[in-house]
């Protein structure tokens, strides 16, 4: 059995043959992600994708919630420069705009896309809070279980920005019902999610966890090669259907928002939309560059 790596902000575990775990532990942050977070998890999917005993993924979150999203407050003393860069834009420290986009490109935009195209299965299992950058966490998995008491939200309209950077929420909930959630910033329930077709099981929360592994040990008895390919088929009919376009156009737009802010408010989002205590960590560094999460 090969040894599994250690990261910092991670648990990693085989809960079952062929079955890896990937426990996101950053409970006293809601599993919020930092930068750390954000290239432990693209290495852990690194891993997983060339571990020849890893034929499904399971991503989890440790107690009390699946994700609170980005970090805005960041880590002292990191930077995109401590990190090995994933995509090819470059330019992450050049001033306004272009800087911008640049680092979100780099670790919103495109680790999004290789998490969602890795070569094996993947199961988001989600329990407590999901918000903003959390739903891009589950939304890149193939299959989403949530806990009976799990909630979602993207709350970001009413910091002035069209919605978090990986825009699948017209796939995921139906182009009306995407609307509704993004206009309001209202949370919706897993019921309500599992009618939307944006989750395939609700389960009890004290059930939940053995319920993914079971699935994921299902999954696992499958022939590798044919877990692949269909997956890959099923992501080229999304394709095909307009996906990569429409996120692309989301992207752009995501940035004109930020622009804008930045015109109108010295800040990369609408300080309105801010909770108080949010806003008075993230102030100084908004106004002084473009944020790093």
């Amino acid at each position: 059995m090969s040894d599994l790596p250690g990261f910092e902000t991670l648990l990693l575990d085989r809960p079952a043959d062929n079955v890896l775990r990937v426990t996101m532990n950053r409970p006293d942050a809601r599993n919020a992600q930092d930068l750390q977070m954000t290239y432990d998890l693209n290495e852990a999917f690194n891993f997983a994708a060339h571990d020849a005993e890893t034929k499904v993924i399971i991503l989890a979150g440790s107690d009390p919630h699946f994700s609170a999203g980005h970090d805005l407050r960041g880590k002292a003393g990191k930077t995109l420069d401590d990190f090995t860069p994933i995509s090819t834009w470059g330019g992450h420290g050049a001033p306004g705009a272009e800087g911008r986009l640049s680092r979100e490109h780099e670790i919103y935009l495109d680790v999004s896309q290789r998490w969602r195209d890795l070569p094996k299965p993947t199961i988001a299992a989600v329990q407590g809070k999901c918000i903003a950058g959390g739903l891009m966490l589950a939304w890149v998995c193939d299959l989403i279980v949530a806990s009976d008491d799990a909630t979602f939200c993207d709350p970001v309209v009413a910091m002035g920005v069209c919605g978090v950077e990986w825009f699948a929420h017209p796939h995921e909930l139906g182009y009306r019902k995407a609307k509704e959630l993004l206009f309001t910033g209202d949370f919706f329930t897993a019921e309500e999610a599992h009618r939307l077709g944006m989750v395939n099981h609700v389960v009890p929360r004290a059930e939940m966890m053995d319920f993914v592994v079971a699935m994921a040990a299902k999954i696992a008895t499958k022939p590798l090669f044919a877990l692949r390919t269909t997956k890959e088929a099923v992501n080229k009919a999304q394709d095909a259907a307009g996906f990569q376009q429409q996120m692309a156009t989301a992207f752009a737009l995501h940035q004109l928002c930020h622009s804008h802010n930045m015109q109108v408010h010295n800040m990369a989002v609408d300080p309105g939309g801010l909770a108080p205590s949010v806003k008075g960590r993230t102030d100084a560094r908004l106004k002084a560059k473009p944020a790093a999460e």
